[in-house]
């Protein structure tokens, strides 16, 4: 779903200040979770639209060069993908392989940050951080203010860091103050963890929740998804992809009829059983491009389509083909 404006914002004003740890990765726009979120781009039934959750989800976000590269460079990095994903050096690629492959790019983006901002926040000579050290160096500047003014929609860094003291909680397992590198990464990227999923759906419902009646109606729903900018006025009707969002709540999402989405029914939503983003996006790939239709792709088949994977000049979808790590 659409990123939170006041997240956006945040997380903006805390990177120029050199703050902001647990903020960047607040970023996340798909709300069903199954691991870190493949884009930051929605996938409605529009092209253009598909194609940028596309990109993110096959490259990560590791290739801002490719929006400055021609199509014959693009299709020239792509082939070097595509051989490093055939890991049986068949000439084909499975469903499983394309699976594979963007579960790796998700999993290097975690791996990057984490160390990353470990590295940013834990004092030398230390192998752990608490939480005096990382609040004075991400909140510290809000004692130097004698009241901590609301951002926009009345979300203030106050709030901020009580969300984040309390997901810092959650993570130290041992509960004895300090955090190691593997607790830093179930603070930073809680979906990732199991322990931490709870907490997802706590921080999704008072992101949702407008009223703070501790439920979701529709309009909180959709409004998390779709600002319509001219509603007030009346110059446009709904995208079709709303109504069907809509439909989607009132048969699905709220499964007790009640005109509602309670806790329950929120981590059923965002947090479905046995579901597989990675799985999911490649068999999308692969329906979208399998020209002979035998349920995998040749490189010629991914040359041929490789403005589905990174030929959008429209969009950030990172720099995979610039690095020359292994596969």
């Amino acid at each position: 779903m659409k990123t939170l404006f006041v997240l956006a914002c945040t997380t903006l004003v805390l990177t120029k200040l050199g703050l902001g740890a647990s903020l960047d990765h607040e970023k996340q726009n798909d709300r069903v979770i199954h691991g870190r979120p493949l884009s930051e781009k929605e996938r409605h039934d529009d092209d253009e639209e598909d194609h940028e959750y596309d990109h993110e989800a096959f490259l990560g976000d590791e290739a801002e060069e490719f929006d400055e590269l021609t199509p014959e460079e693009s299709q020239r990095r792509l082939a070097i993908i595509v051989d490093k994903m055939d890991k049986d050096g068949d000439g084909q690629i499975t469903t499983e392989e394309l699976a594979d492959w963007i579960k790796y790019t998700q999993t290097r983006y975690i791996s990057d940050d984490v160390e990353r901002q470990w590295e940013s926040h834990k004092q030398q000579g230390k192998e752990t951080i608490n939480w005096d050290e990382y609040r004075q160096n991400v909140y510290g500047f809000l004692d130097e203010e004698e009241e901590a003014e609301p951002e926009e929609h009345g979300f203030s860094y106050k709030q901020m860091e009580t969300r984040d003291s309390r997901r810092w909680i959650r993570a130290d397992l041992d509960k004895d103050g300090e955090l190691t590198k593997t607790e830093f990464q179930a603070f930073l990227h809680p979906e990732d963890a199991e322990h931490m999923r709870d907490i997802v759906v706590t921080e999704t419902l008072e992101d949702i929740d407008k009223d703070q009646d501790g439920k979701i109606n529709i309009e909180e729903y959709i409004g998390d998804m779709y600002k319509d900018e001219d509603a007030d006025v009346g110059k446009e009707e709904e995208p079709e992809w709303v109504a069907s969002e809509r439909e989607q709540f009132s048969q699905h999402r709220d499964s007790n009829g009640d005109g509602f989405m309670d806790i329950e029914e929120l981590k059923a939503w965002i947090i479905p059983p046995d579901f597989d983003h990675s799985e999911a996006e490649a068999k999308h790939l692969i329906f979208e491009s399998d020209v002979d239709e035998d349920n995998m792709l040749t490189k010629e088949e991914i040359l041929d389509k490789y403005d589905l994977f990174v030929g959008s000049q429209a969009t950030d979808f990172g720099e995979a083909l610039t690095r020359h790590d292994e596969f």
